[in-house]
């Protein structure tokens, strides 16, 4: 039987034994066609382009699953990788979260073993649309618990349809997100069956999914922190039970030794700063059941006294250890991405490389319109009807709304976490909405004029099929293109697909030396080894800060300073990203200042950010463009030849400026490769020439005495 809603309702027309029998049925036929629904929609870049591995951190999970699939297991644990980071390498098995690879590996090989023979990258590609389906099921099953099984049904269907979890879950986005989702509902239902049953077969069943969130991504930390603060919540709140000590100490017993297992984590569970509020409600919980215990066989006078001393010695205790601990730094402290949540501006002043991501910029109102649409409206409305029934479940569902809206407003990339609190409290409002204005058994205080009630059943309807119509135009319109092939759109509407990425890849494939070194900026570097199989300096991962800021270093340098750099790095090839003549705004120039604030971080006395801009204290790239910004290696190699090609006409459509007038002379690299829309530009180191450095030099020197 469902449950009752979160609302006082009188009770329905009992259905005959006949609908009763009916309805497990329906309801498992509406979930399978949501799965449908929440698959098909993910799939228009494999309809429009081809079956293709998205965007850049992809690539690297892509190809750590080939080298898992080839070559098992123990290998990939001792993979050291030496395409990546020239020269220092990666180990890989240390230093990855291996839950999405070893979940596409398991598929590969049941669907092997079943004689299907179906291609690794074909499964990758599907990963996200697959775990889709799974994604509504864990909402449905969540919000179920919390409120109705009508409730998550619509919660069901806006989880999988809602922009906000779609932009990280279309096909070919093979990345960590798109397994997670799922896993964080799931765990979250199990959580509350757990806490509503008190069974430790569910708070296992508990920890087991949080053991596998561990194993694919960094966000379990939301899982350990969100979890604890809930328990923590109903202990002050007087509603310590024995459910909630059985369900949360086996949760976090059997938990923090189960994600001890992955070595990239290690000891972290009971040595860094994030993990230390789930130790430290486990400890409050002790003394809480012990003060329970001795409750039960104190008059009443002494164990009020009692506890006072228990509490003041039991807090100064719990405080006078993590102080000690932390102070011998046996607990880390708190990291520079925990303090940018709290601060938006501190990651720019102390941590560049990640506040040039754009996806860690505050969200703007406009994107949580675009991601949540009519979801913005009845989230509120079904926060209300939480407070309206205020138990443990729903305790849950304020504290998880509360946290993700701040977190989602402080950084665009974790408007994900918040959309499936949202699609729940949705499904809450559209449920009680529908059985208020619905239902012939409404109470009197209820509306029941038909008029009225078929009026706002009718808006609901528009309401829910606009935001259809919305969700299904932005997944085609904004969430499907992958970022190796950029589509544009002529006048008459037709389209064209710039395939500039994977041009310049293969001809790095096939006109290069096996041994080749590559160098571009970080944000390529997966795709670059994964399309090509040559060794790059730095690719997504931002482990190394030094190695990138080098990178910066070199961009930001004059061509001679720049040309030592990459000959002291074994460089062959330079790769730049230029989008003047078709108004690509993502290439390089537009993050070159983020290049030079990286640098300027490790090599303060090399860069300057102030010398980059003119005098009157503006970032030009035109003719007034500062002297400094135009000898860097990134100025010429993006306008190299740029005018002449366009016989003197040359215009930056993304800067909206004229390019450069004064033709651009390189001396020590030669281009060697421009794709037919200019995108990508690839220069080849000259060998070292003594006597003709030196000639330049001189000649260099001339000019400046002149």
């Amino acid at each position: 039987m469902a449950k009752p809603s979160s609302v006082a309702v009188a009770a329905a027309t009992p259905p005959t034994p006949a609908t009763r029998d009916m309805l497990p049925l329906l309801r498992v036929g509406i979930l399978v066609l949501i799965a449908i629904i929440g698959f098909s929609s993910r799939l228009f870049s494999v309809v429009r382009f081809e079956s293709i591995i998205h965007e850049f951190d992809p690539w690297f999970n892509y190809r750590s699953t080939q080298y898992m699939v080839k070559n098992g297991m123990y290998s990939f644990w001792n993979w050291f990788d030496e395409r990546s980071w020239y020269p220092l390498g990666r180990v890989v098995g240390g230093t990855v979260y291996p839950g999405l690879m070893v979940t596409a590996t398991v598929i590969h090989n049941i669907l092997h073993g079943l004689n299907y023979p179906m291609d690794i990258r074909n499964i990758c590609v599907m990963m996200a649309p697959l775990f889709s389906g799974l994604t509504a099921l864990a909402t449905y099953l969540f919000t179920s618990e919390v409120c109705n099984r009508t409730a998550g049904l619509f919660a069901a269907v806006f989880i999988a349809v809602a922009p906000g979890y779609i932009s990280r879950s279309v096909a070919g986005s093979y990345d960590y997100e798109g397994i997670a989702i799922f896993i964080l509902m799931l765990c979250f239902y199990l959580w509350l069956r757990a806490l509503r049953t008190g069974s430790p077969l569910m708070a296992v069943f508990t920890a087991v999914t949080y053991f596998y969130m561990v194993a694919t991504w960094g966000g379990y930390v939301f899982i350990i922190n969100l979890i604890p603060l809930h328990a923590f919540v109903l202990i002050l709140m007087g509603r310590f039970s024995n459910r909630l000590y059985v369900a949360y100490c086996t949760f976090y017993a059997v938990g923090t030794m189960a994600a001890m297992q992955i070595p990239f984590v290690g000891f972290q569970p009971t040595s860094s700063s994030e993990h230390m509020a789930a130790l430290g409600t486990f400890g409050m919980l002790q003394l809480v059941a012990f003060a329970h215990f001795v409750r039960s066989h104190l008059p009443n006078q002494q164990f009020k006294q009692l506890l006072r001393w228990l509490l003041v010695g039991g807090v100064a205790l719990l405080v006078g250890i993590f102080l000690l601990l932390s102070a011998t730094r046996f607990i880390a402290p708190w990291t520079g991405r925990f303090y940018s949540l709290w601060d938006t501006g501190y990651a720019k002043a102390n941590i560049p490389i990640i506040a040039s991501v754009s996806e860690h910029q505050p969200t703007a109102w406009a994107s949580l319109f675009f991601d949540l649409q009519l979801l913005m409206l009845l989230f509120p409305a079904g926060i209300y009807f939480c407070f309206t029934k205020f138990e443990e479940a729903q305790i849950f569902v304020i504290i998880y709304s509360l946290f993700a809206s701040y977190f989602a407003g402080v950084m665009v990339r974790l408007v994900l976490t918040l959309t499936p609190i949202v699609c729940v409290a949705a499904g809450i409002a559209m449920a009680n909405l529908l059985y208020s204005y619905g239902s012939p058994t409404a109470t009197p205080a209820k509306p029941r004029n038909s008029i009225i009630q078929l009026a706002v059943l009718g808006c609901l309807f528009i309401s829910v099929l606009m935001f259809m119509f919305h969700s299904t135009w932005a997944t085609s319109e904004a969430y499907s293109s992958p970022s190796v092939v950029l589509a544009s759109s002529r006048p008459d509407g037709s389209r064209i697909i710039i395939d500039d990425f994977r041009d310049a890849y293969y001809w790095l494939r096939k006109n290069t030396a096996p041994d080749a070194k590559l160098m571009s900026w970080w944000d390529y570097g997966y795709q670059l080894t994964g399309f090509t199989n040559r060794t790059v300096l730095v690719d997504n991962n931002t482990w190394n800060n030094t190695h990138i800021a080098t990178v910066g270093l070199a961009m930001g340098s004059d061509e001679d300073k720049a040309y030592e750099i990459l000959r002291k790095l074994d460089v062959d090839y330079v790769l730049v990203v230029f989008g003047g003549l078709v108004g690509y705004s993502g290439d390089d120039l537009n993050k070159f200042l983020w290049m030079v604030r990286i640098a300027a971080g490790v090599y303060p006395d090399e860069l300057n950010e102030k010398d980059f801009y003119t005098a009157g204290g503006e970032f030009r790239l035109d003719d007034q463009a500062s002297q400094k910004m135009k000898d860097s290696l990134m100025y010429k190699l993006s306008y190299y030849r740029f005018n002449e090609a366009l016989q003197g006409q040359g215009m930056d459509r993304v800067r909206q400026s004229k390019a450069p007038s004064k033709p651009i002379r390189l001396d020590m690299l030669e281009e060697v490769m421009t794709s037919s829309h200019w995108i990508v530009r690839i220069f080849k180191l000259k060998e070292p020439d003594n006597l003709g450095r030196n000639l330049h030099k001189v000649a260099t020197f001339n000019k400046k005495q002149k």
